[in-house]
């Protein structure tokens, strides 16, 4: 399973290159890869840190700065040809990527960047297992409190632990339970995705078991009914459960016959010490069989 998965991404990335010089098509690419676009991207975003856009700018730039150093093509051919509507455009991006203007490129001695082709490789560790359940779940409601964030330039990873560190600084996750009557757990839940501009709505939350009406600054939303992958988390918080994340994708989904429903997902803390060796809570991911 997980040579057919390497196989399929590496399709992925060949449709990628041999469609540098005309507009994203990000559901051919990802046709390629034999998944729906949402998984692809999800996937790609995971393993790379980087949105499948933002890489595919970052290679038309590498290419374009070759061609520059490389041909007598002019500036604007070259813009053109790498998908700018004006020189001015393609300026301002090829600045942004190699710090130079694009006719500084041709000058003796510049220094420009190059992203290589992404290539994937597995390795086949073998020496921790990977538990997990799969759970049938209806649609619940949850209520809570939600920032807009993003995941370009690793913003989300700063934004989201300092909104739980206010939020329980203030008493707003104690206020949160006392509101909804008591939570087996306080829910960290991602939804709204946006994979083509890295944006997603983040919730500190618990379900509303009672159907209570959100007072001012909150809010309620429903979680779609899904199939869920459920993973344990052992360990002190954050990096035990990002270690979860990170093998979800680069070991579990590429082992499986599942891929992404894109839904929401979410992280489930029970009461207890999250800085203990021995804390647990739960990974929730949509899934659907391929």
């Amino acid at each position: 399973m997980r040579v057919e998965w390497l196989t399929r991404m590496s399709d992925a990335i060949d449709a990628m290159e041999r469609t540098m010089k005309k507009p994203l098509d990000i559901d051919a690419i990802a046709k390629a890869a034999y998944s729906s676009p949402f998984h692809f991207q999800r996937m790609f975003g995971m393993l790379t840190g980087m949105t499948v856009g933002e890489y595919v700018r970052k290679r038309k730039l590498t290419l374009a700065a070759q061609e520059l150093t490389s041909s007598s093509s002019k500036v604007v051919d070259i813009a053109l040809k790498y998908g700018y509507d004006s020189p001015e455009s393609f300026a301002k991006a090829f600045r942004k990527l190699h710090g130079i203007a694009p006719s500084d490129a041709r000058k003796p001695g510049a220094s420009l960047k190059a992203i290589p082709r992404i290539s994937f490789h597995i390795s086949l560790k073998g020496d921790k297992d990977m538990d997990y359940r799969i759970v049938e779940k209806k649609a619940f409601k949850v209520i809570g409190k939600a920032i807009e964030t993003t995941s370009a330039d690793g913003e989300n990873s700063r934004e989201i632990p300092r909104f739980w560190q206010e939020s329980n600084q203030n008493g707003m996750v104690d206020d949160l339970i006392s509101l909804a009557g008591g939570a087996d757990a306080t829910l960290g839940i991602c939804m709204d995705m946006a994979m083509e501009n890295c944006t997603f709505t983040y919730m500190i939350a618990v379900e509303n078991r009672a159907g209570v009406e959100a007072p001012e600054g909150f809010a309620v939303r429903e979680i779609p009914a899904h199939t869920w992958a459920v993973f344990t988390s052992i360990g002190p918080m954050p990096h035990a459960i990002q270690d979860v994340w990170t093998r979800v994708f680069q070991e579990w989904f590429p082992a499986t016959g599942y891929e992404h429903a894109g839904g929401p997902e979410f992280e489930s803390y029970p009461e207890g010490d999250v800085n203990a060796d021995d804390y647990r809570c739960e990974v929730w991911v949509p899934i659907v069989k391929r």
